[in-house]
């Protein structure tokens, strides 16, 4: 029987004991390994807003409602930037989630309580992609509302 990487049952000749330590490490590797993937993601796309005059204020600010991965000035405004990470753009788009639309919004917005002119800050809402290749697109405005 071949075992693929992503597989996480162990393999069937471990006795069970050392089979739940061996899937619990698998696991642990793989979400390690996603974090670093998702942090390096983050700090290409903070780069690229950097070199186009965005300066990134906060990563991964995290308030009571979620996390925001960016966040960058844009004059008087600012740009809350969600970054996702995939094999694929279509990938990583399609793991943005309604729900996570969401906690976005009502993150960003206890951000703005902290701002001098609270939500009365001109905003923008980015999705900033980035493929197993490292590439990048970046959907400005990608919820739709200006």
């Amino acid at each position: 029987m071949t075992q693929l990487a992503f597989d996480f049952r162990p393999p069937p000749s471990l006795p069970p004991v050392l089979a739940k330590r061996v899937v619990a490490d698998m696991r642990r590797s793989r979400g390690e390994m996603a974090y670093h993937a998702g942090v390096a993601a983050e700090t290409r796309i903070s780069r690229d807003y950097e070199q186009r005059g965005y300066p990134v204020v906060r990563q991964r600010w995290r308030g009571k409602s979620g996390e925001i991965d960016l966040i960058a000035q844009d004059g008087d405004g600012l740009v809350f930037i969600e970054v996702k990470h995939s094999k694929t753009f279509d990938r990583a788009a399609a793991r943005l989630s309604t729900t996570q639309i969401r906690r976005i919004y009502a993150s960003a917005e206890e951000y703005l309580g902290l701002m001098p002119r609270g939500s009365l800050t001109e905003v923008r809402f980015d999705v900033a992609l980035v493929n197993g290749h490292g590439e990048t697109r970046i959907i400005e405005n990608a919820f739709g509302f200006d």
